[in-house]
């Protein structure tokens, strides 16, 4: 099948939309029609392409590295037909930043840059999400986010996107004041025997806290409570004996002020770079790059 001469509008919404529902039927009610239609568009468009673009898990369907990567050059290309469509109408066009941020630069880097770039760029609205890493790298692909702030994504998630780190940070293990493993002059020793709050499987910190139990004896130990949301993190550690591993930015007010302490664990495995990523197809914007000229700058001198 000719991808030039066969290639319709239809094809694109369809795939776009089971990507971001992960569901053939989900994506038919929204786009309202039939589930065999869409079925029928997706078929078709693997068959102009050369290959799959989906798995199936269960009873939906998630993107496998061939549709992350078509999805990026995809989504982009229907954001600027949809802002030509705009433009073409007369329709007043406010210029929005969408931004990303994971929870690591979410509780300093990103806010103050944001504000620094209120201040700049007065015109440009930014718009905040925040969310797991899955999802926000998927919305980056999809072109609906500009670029995402926070650690480096693990290789599954990073097909398509590009990363410019800013600076590095360290996994914590966190405890309220006064706890018992404070004393010790080996902490890691006596981990087995506490209650772990632990960062979800979706987390990109998840890796990086298994690698660590691993290098100390512990490569099956799970924690009862699984977070990295600042709020329930904090409140489980005060009131309980509980550990948190969790990424020294989000929790870096907390420690400032010595309402949480760091464990002394010296390990360069739980180190690892934050930075910006941003699509590879995603469009010039100059916006974009004012905002990521800003977290450098914020980067600088606050790290």
């Amino acid at each position: 099948m000719n991808f030039d001469a066969a290639l319709r509008l239809r094809h694109i919404r369809c795939f776009l939309e089971v990507a971001r529902a992960e569901s053939v039927s989900v994506a038919a009610e929204r786009l309202h029609i039939t589930q065999p239609a869409v079925s029928r568009s997706l078929k078709e468009l693997e068959e102009m392409l050369g290959a799959r673009l989906f798995d199936r898990v269960g009873r939906g369907v998630r993107l496998n590295e061939a549709g992350r990567v078509f999805q990026a050059h995809a989504a982009s290309s229907m954001v600027e037909l949809l802002r030509g469509r705009d433009r073409l109408a007369g329709a007043e066009v406010t210029v929005r930043l969408s931004i990303g941020m994971l929870p690591t630069a979410a509780a300093d880097i990103a806010p103050r840059a944001a504000l620094k770039f209120h201040q700049e760029v007065p015109h440009a609205r930014v718009h905040v999400l925040t969310g797991p890493n899955w999802l926000l790298f998927n919305q980056l692909r999809e072109g609906r986010l500009d670029l995402v702030v926070g650690r480096m994504p693990e290789p599954s998630v990073a097909v398509g996107v590009t990363f410019e780190q800013l600076y590095f940070e360290d996994v914590v293990l966190v405890a309220r004041p006064g706890h018992p493993i404070l004393s010790e002059a080996r902490p890691e020793r006596h981990i087995a025997e506490q209650t772990l709050v632990m960062p979800p499987p979706g987390a990109v910190i998840a890796s990086t806290v298994d690698r660590y139990l691993s290098s100390i004896g512990l490569p099956e130990m799970r924690g009862p409570i699984e977070t990295v949301a600042l709020p329930v993190g904090r409140k489980i550690v005060q009131v309980s004996d509980a550990l948190w591993f969790i990424s020294r930015g989000v929790v870096a007010d907390e420690l400032a002020q010595g309402v949480l302490v760091a464990v002394g664990l010296a390990s360069p495995l739980l180190s690892g770079p934050v930075g910006i990523s941003v699509s590879r197809s995603a469009p010039i914007s100059a916006e974009r790059s004012h905002f990521a000229a800003c977290l450098r700058q914020v980067a600088a001198e606050t790290h």
